[in-house]
């Protein structure tokens, strides 16, 4: 089992698993900090002495190396005896941790650090982000007064620094000036002696039009870099204050052109007149594209504005609020349940109301949104509404309308297991339309549905290709929600393609897949996955399932618990919660929810339960279960089906 070290705040270890490592006393977690400063370098024992006491006592030596004796066994807990440690080991005079760049998050940090100068834009954009969220205080937190620790504290702290205004710089050349400012903000009234900071402040007010804010802020540079530090402004701030006074800077064109825009329809669209609501949807539509707070902010918003709409008692009006929203989807579990509710009952409400001379575009996209709210139901009304969405987009010929009826009936092609290549289909014809129509985020869908399709059926050639394509569009019309899933989906790969000797590999891999998907703004994706994952991996391979006890399994605990349960001997509870547990619900992790399912029912001798699992999962005896959501397997439906179908649960 891989373990992974945390200095970028206080000291940690973890398990591949991210079960939290024991390292015993502070002493010992020194020891560990020690090395791990020393970047896989030899620390002789006489110099951790020094390091550790001001006086060392007598027996400081074996001091050390009864820690080392610990900590060796804390990780690595399946070393047998006598066996040579593989992780901290003895070399020449002293010792050394030899772990991966990727095992420290230190390490990791610098690397992505280092990787940002030969990265295009975009790319040095999410390296910068990922590398900044490492940080979780300051490093070797539990040791500042350490003198062994001030060198790579410093270190570390100057190349944070470096990383936080490479950031901003970054967003400046992709031409998001307005997203730098907060950041910069806090980050020059935090390092006031920082004139890059204030230098890059001041270009980002400029930027975006804040042309008196960027002299304020070159004045209060002025200020405190005389008052506090005694220096005056470097050549790079003084002329960038000679510049802004001669308005020699180039302003950012998009920033400004938003700001003018936004100023003349202030002032020429009535504060309550109806097409606010339709504007305020077109822009909701992009902000929930780029993902995180704005994926959120969108979809409250979006509630608010068919509330509003609903409002004014005009149906026609309403039904554009509602339709216009055509955000692509393709996690077949709501983000927010309760919302999706309220945009459904409000959507039929809509179309009951809707006169006869409204154009059939408009009821079509109810219909769509309909479908494409309703994910995971029972109920045949969605497959119906999508059905008939898909109708009338193509009596239309309106490409866009026909995309957002294709999405539509794409979430609700779960009747049943077995369906990826119908859902490979629908993927086909999104690309093939998106492509031939310049609906690029249509497009992207398109590719990421026949990259869930093709891993369901084991084909990773093509799935590699879809994911790759997806990446490419993504990249070049700014849609970072897309490698959230392109990454898990490599994850999956390795998972399904590497066998049991890539476990450990894999769980990394869906722990980075996971780190990625915090923030994104898609808690219907986020919640669970994780230990979902890791879960499936271990029961395909018959490791041992041991999981801390607040991990949060999300939606999935239901099909989790008895499986546990088994694990820690509780037989009779773990048949209990089975029987409590409901019919594993209709959406991209149907396949792999009922093979959890089974082997638990196969386990504690439910052979009903069994009976069911097998029915349903037969009609996907050649797919891989789970693959098809993109994000996780729990290796051949066939594996599975063989154990039940035989009354032994094997391993392999």
């Amino acid at each position: 089992m891989s373990t992974h070290f945390g200095v970028l705040g206080p000291v940690v270890a973890w398990t591949g698993a991210g079960a939290g490592v024991d390292l015993k006393g502070p002493r010992h977690r020194e020891v560990l900090a020690r090395l791990i400063a020393a970047r896989g370098r030899v620390v002789p024992v006489e110099r951790i002495v020094a390091d550790l006491w001001e006086s060392p006592p007598d027996g400081a030596v074996v001091a050390v190396r009864t820690f080392v004796a610990a900590l060796r066994r804390a990780l690595e807990p399946d070393r047998a005896p006598r066996e040579p440690a593989r992780l901290l080991v003895t070399d020449g005079p002293g010792y050394a941790l030899r772990a991966g760049t990727d095992a420290v998050d230190a390490w990791r940090f610098a690397a992505a650090v280092e990787a940002v100068g030969g990265a295009a834009p975009a790319e040095a954009l999410r390296l910068l982000d990922d590398a900044l969220a490492l940080w979780r205080g300051p490093a070797y937190a539990d040791f500042a007064a350490a003198g062994w620790a001030a060198a790579e504290r410093s270190r570390l702290t100057e190349l944070r620094l470096t990383a936080v205004e490479r950031r901003a710089e970054t967003l400046l050349t992709l031409g998001r000036a307005a997203d730098a400012v907060p950041d910069l903000d806090a980050h020059v009234a935090e390092h006031p002696w920082r004139e890059d900071a204030w230098r890059l402040l001041v270009l980002a007010l400029y930027r975006t039009g804040r042309q008196a804010d960027a002299l304020d802020v070159l004045r209060r540079a002025r200020s405190l870099l005389g008052d506090q530090l005694g220096v005056d402004p470097g050549p790079r701030l003084r002329q960038l204050e000679t510049d802004l006074l001669r308005q020699e800077l180039p302003v950012d064109a998009v920033g400004q052109v938003w700001a003018d825009a936004a100023a003349a329809y202030d002032q020429t669209v009535a504060t309550g007149a109806p097409g606010r609501l339709e504007s305020t949807v077109g822009l909701l539509r992009i902000l929930a594209l780029t993902g995180g707070r704005g994926l959120a902010a969108a979809q409250e918003q979006r509630v608010a504005a068919i509330a509003a709409a609903e409002q004014l008692g005009d149906p026609e009006l309403t039904a554009r609020v509602i339709g216009s929203y055509d955000v692509p989807g393709v996690w077949t579990r709501s983000d927010h349940p309760d919302r999706s509710a309220l945009v459904v009952a409000a959507a039929e409400r809509t179309l009951g109301a809707l006169p006869p001379s409204a154009p059939p575009a408009t009821r079509a996209r109810l219909l769509a949104t309909v479908a494409m709210e309703s994910r995971g139901t029972r109920s045949p009304h969605p497959a119906e509404a999508a059905a008939e969405a898909e109708s009338i987009a193509r009596r239309s010929h309106d490409p866009a309308l026909l995309a957002f009826a294709l999405n539509a009936r794409f979430l609700q092609t779960f009747q049943r297991a077995g369906l990826a290549p119908e859902r490979d289909g629908v993927g086909a014809e999104l690309v093939a339309l998106s492509a031939a129509h310049g609906l690029s985020t249509f497009e992207i869908l398109g590719r990421l549905v026949r990259m869930q399709a093709h891993a369901a059926l084991g084909d990773f050639v093509a799935a590699d290709e879809h994911a790759a394509a997806a990446d490419d569009l993504a990249r070049r019309h700014d849609r970072p929600l897309v490698d959230v899933l392109t990454r898990w989906y490599r994850a999956l790969r390795l998972a399904a393609v590497g066998g049991a000797d890539a476990a450990e590999e894999a769980e990394a891999a869906y722990r980075a897949a996971a780190d990625r998907l915090e923030g994104a703004g898609m808690p219907g994706l986020e919640r669970g996955l994780l230990p979902l994952a890791q879960l499936c991996l271990r029961v395909w391979h018959g490791r041992p399932l041991e999981f801390p006890d607040d991990t949060d399994w999300g939606p999935y605990a239901p099909w989790a618990r008895p499986l546990l349960l088994l694990a820690r001997g509780r037989r009779d509870d773990a048949a209990a919660a089975l029987r409590r547990a409901p019919e594993p619900p209709r959406d991209l992790l149907f396949e792999a929810s009922w093979c959890l399912t089974g082997r638990a029912a196969l386990a504690v001798g439910d052979h009903g339960l069994v009976a069911r699992a097998r029915d349903a999962l037969t009609p996907a005896a050649g797919e891989l279960a789970g693959a098809g959501s993109g994000v996780l397997t729990a290796g051949p439906v066939a594996f599975h089906l063989a154990a039940l179908d035989t009354g032994v649960s094997p391993r392999g």
